[in-house]
């Protein structure tokens, strides 16, 4: 599937949702989750690609794997949360979501620590040099 897809796939979902809300309402929320929780496995499917361009880069320079350990965590915390707090807004927990946002920006700036530690290292050692 191609971006276009999941664009027609999500705006055909919405569409029928808001037809089904004026029926029985909760269910148009469960379809909209549906159709999210497809895309976003489907988007999960997309990670080895990105997986693989990681290591040909390593290849052609020399990163050390913590590096690319962090890159990755960094966005499947950005993905993650970016998800859940779209489920929580659509179904009316806007609040939730925003709560979800700021933790998953807290999460990435734990995770990012070690290389702006070691990033403020190198510095040093170059400032003393």
């Amino acid at each position: 599937m191609t971006i276009v897809t999941v664009a027609a796939a999500g705006i055909a979902t919405i569409l029928l949702a808001v037809q089904m809300k004026a029926v029985r309402g909760e269910y148009s929320v469960y379809l909209v989750m549906a159709a999210g929780c497809f895309i976003f496995f489907y988007g999960t499917g997309k990670l080895k690609i990105i997986l693989d361009a990681l290591k040909q880069l390593q290849g052609y320079i020399k990163i050390d794997s913590m590096y690319l350990t962090t890159l990755l965590k960094m966005i499947g915390i950005t993905y993650i949360a970016e998800f859940a707090s779209g489920i929580c807004k659509d179904a009316g927990y806007g609040s939730l979501g925003s709560q979800i946002e700021i933790f998953g920006k807290l999460s990435i700036l734990v995770t990012s620590m070690p290389v702006l530690l070691a990033l403020f290292g190198t510095l040093e050692r170059v400032l003393q040099a």
